[in-house]
């Protein structure tokens, strides 16, 4: 690594020292500094833990806990200056004992995490925030979808030829080589993913081909994509015989369909769970500051819509967020039962219409 002398138009080298001769500790340091910046490792990790120990019969202890945006439990091990030849075992054994975590089991790991750690929301808060609103209930941890990532200062010749042989037979690893410099009186850390390889995506990718379209055949047969599926096959054909709002939509299965309300960014949203439907104007413009103008717009005339519609709302304005809504929401409901599941249908049909036509008028003057 180099730093550019402009004065001199030369460059000068920044030479590599180990976490030891920095002073640095394992826990103390490395571990803490993921925990904080997951985003290091290359993409959006959500933290929600850190020297979990929660295994019956052992007193192991991983050291972070994380989620990835597709809700798989993800490992993270961390080594300073060397890997030490037993941390794919050891990881291996932390993701089997996290395998058969639920969901419930993953939202408490995280409440005490966020109480540990003085926050204020609570866990469901922060997962329905990470998951875009999306209902995560029934895709956390799904199948054998656990992932490790092991991060060190070098890694053993066998550690990577583990690593390499678990990659081409469908186990989700990776590693991570993290290098302290020194430049001055400061400190700058590298990390780079050494495992999988750019180079060797191709290759990985040709040899796991089978393992991954299993998987991914297996996710999209999973029984809540089927559930969510059939909901809005039978939504769409009945929706369709009283209102034209919905007669472009075709069967997802996602939690939600969208419907257009004549603004780009806002749209008005049908979307399910298990126990509960919801319709919802939905505000996602370009700017985090649009968004909130747009939402103050509408709750100016709030008594004049909520007069309209006959019905109480639930504004959210979401001041933490990008994003505003504005919500009608049927609870206490199953979508596994019968009578629910009609119930589900003509709620979101009949509060479809009735927020399209109140709300249209409002919006289409906003966009004027």
């Amino acid at each position: 690594m180099y730093i550019v002398n402009q004065d001199e138009n030369d460059l000068k080298k920044i030479e590599p020292i180990t976490f030891s001769e920095a002073g640095f500790k394992e826990r103390q340091n490395l571990q803490e500094w993921i925990a904080k910046n997951p985003n290091c490792l290359s993409e959006e990790l959500l933290i929600i833990q850190k020297e979990f120990a929660g295994f019956d019969d052992t007193k192991e202890r991983l050291d972070l806990l994380a989620l990835d945006k597709d809700g798989n439990l993800v490992v993270i091990e961390n080594k300073l200056d060397g890997s030490g030849k037993d941390v794919v075992w050891q990881s291996l054994k932390y993701v089997s004992y996290c395998s058969s975590l639920s969901s419930k089991d993953i939202e408490q790991i995280f409440q005490e995490f966020l109480i540990k750690n003085n926050k204020d929301k609570t866990a469901r808060e922060v997962l329905i925030e990470f998951f875009d609103n999306e209902d995560y209930d029934e895709i956390l941890n799904s199948g054998y979808s656990q992932r490790i990532v092991l991060v060190a200062g070098n890694f053993r010749k066998e550690v990577t030829s583990t690593v390499m042989w678990l990659l081409n037979n469908g186990i989700d690893i990776s590693c991570f080589k993290v290098t302290p410099y020194k430049m001055e009186s400061e400190f700058i850390l590298d990390f780079n993913q050494i495992i999988p390889l750019k180079e060797a995506e191709e290759y990985i990718i040709k040899v796991a081909e089978k393992q991954k379209e299993e998987v991914i055949n297996k996710r999209l047969k999973s029984n809540r994509m089927e559930v969510y599926e059939k909901f809005w096959v039978d939504f769409l054909d009945g929706a369709t015989k009283k209102t034209n709002l919905v007669e472009n939509n075709n069967p997802v299965k996602n939690s939600w369909i969208r419907v257009g309300i004549g603004m780009s960014g806002v749209s008005l949203n049908l979307v399910i769970s298990k126990n509960y439907a919801r319709s919802e104007i939905y505000i996602n413009r370009k700017h985090k500051e649009l968004n909130k103008e747009t939402f103050d717009s509408l709750y100016k005339n709030k008594e004049g819509i909520e007069s309209e519609l006959d019905k109480s709302l639930e504004w959210e304005r979401l001041d933490d967020r990008v994003t505003s809504r504005i919500k009608l929401q049927m609870n206490d409901v199953d979508i596994s039962n019968k009578d629910d599941y009609i119930k589900m249908i003509n709620f979101l049909t009949e509060s479809m219409v009735k927020m399209h036509k109140t709300f249209k008028p409002h919006i289409s003057k906003l966009s004027r």
